[in-house]
């Protein structure tokens, strides 16, 4: 039988009491998840169990717990944020002692402090570095985050930016540390000294995925006078509103039954008639005439208006394309066959 005590418990006793604690159904699907070695060892452990004592189950679930709620701190706010919130409800020790336990095998994105911070603020502290910093940093935070701090950089700097996301690869540790220092006033050591990739083609096409048009066009254009090759590299990895005529008549109808009438409206405003033939064709008689009414009523539209009401309807074909609802032929790519 095992002991009473926590520090004789090992981490594989410790998983093996928390599942026999949850039941036999729930920690099925949990062995659905786990590798065959690890099934074989924790099954190894349940059979040596012979009764679980009232203050080992006890336990084990109280670190569960803490490690869990440690963990949703870290991912929220990052490990500075998690260490202080942690100390504020467990005390100094106890607090080091989770978060190390986590981030000793935790591998922590570079910049991951910055998670919480308002782009508007992260703004202030890296528009005027160089446009390398810029894109070193961009390039690890959330594609929309990323995509609102590039559209509200000087223009003349954000192809450059645009340019050196798409082009980085690998970045050393010592570097990406030396950049955290000047944005945070001290940071946990990094959880591992490999180098991390970031960056390249994906990442930049993701970012401007996210952008406003006018930031896009003008970013696209800059790109193409000064690197042609890439900036086509990136545009056939791109979608925007007037590829809608790329897609099949199936997949257009699929997306029209997501989109609401009026921001179809204001969206078609302006586009070439071609795009507006292939919405129309996809659309019943009635439904067509009474959306062209709409768009005639609609009178003049702000440019930014049009914009955002395509976006919208770019990020439900990108949603639908994400699960597999529809296929998207981008430029450049070999036509389906059915």
């Amino acid at each position: 039988m095992l002991q009473s005590k926590k520090t004789q418990l090992t981490g594989r006793q410790k998983a093996a009491i928390f599942l026999v604690t949850l039941g036999s159904e729930v920690s099925s699907e949990i062995f659905k998840h786990l590798r065959e070695d690890e099934i074989e060892q924790l099954t190894f452990e349940i059979a040596r169990i012979d009764k679980v004592e009232p203050s080992e189950k006890d336990q084990v679930l109280m670190e569960f717990q803490e490690l869990m709620m440690a963990q949703e701190f870290i991912t929220n706010g990052g490990i500075e944020y998690a260490r202080e919130v942690l100390e504020r409800a467990l005390g100094t020790q106890k607090s080091i002692d989770i978060v190390n336990r986590l981030t000793s095998s935790l591998q922590v994105r570079p910049f991951d402090f910055i998670r919480r911070t308002d782009p508007s603020h992260l703004l202030n502290f890296i528009a005027n570095e160089h446009p390398q910093t810029i894109a070193l940093i961009l390039a690890y935070l959330d594609p929309q985050k990323a995509a609102q701090i590039l559209s509200s950089l000087n223009h003349d700097i954000q192809a450059d930016v645009a340019k050196r996301i798409a082009k980085m690869d690998r970045t050393s540790p010592d570097v990406l540390r030396e950049v955290e220092r000047v944005l945070e006033r001290k940071l946990s050591t990094l959880a591992s000294e490999d180098y991390t990739s970031a960056g390249g083609i994906d990442a930049i096409v993701e970012v401007l995925n996210n952008v406003d048009r006018t930031t896009e066009k003008i970013i696209i254009e800059a790109l193409e006078e000064d690197d042609p090759e890439l900036a086509e590299d990136i545009k056939k990895r791109m979608f925007i509103f007037e590829d809608i005529v790329l897609l099949d008549d199936r997949s257009i109808q699929k997306v029209l039954r997501e989109v609401d009438n009026n921001e179809l409206g204001k969206a078609l405003k302006g586009v070439d008639a071609d795009v507006q033939e292939k919405i129309f064709k996809n659309m019943s008689k009635r439904a067509a005439s009474l959306l062209k009414e709409d768009m005639d009523f609609m009178g003049p539209l702000r440019i930014r208006d049009v914009e955002e009401s395509q976006q919208k309807i770019v990020n439900i074909i990108r949603k639908l394309e994400d699960s597999g609802e529809i296929v998207v032929a981008r430029s450049g790519e070999e036509e389906l066959v059915e």
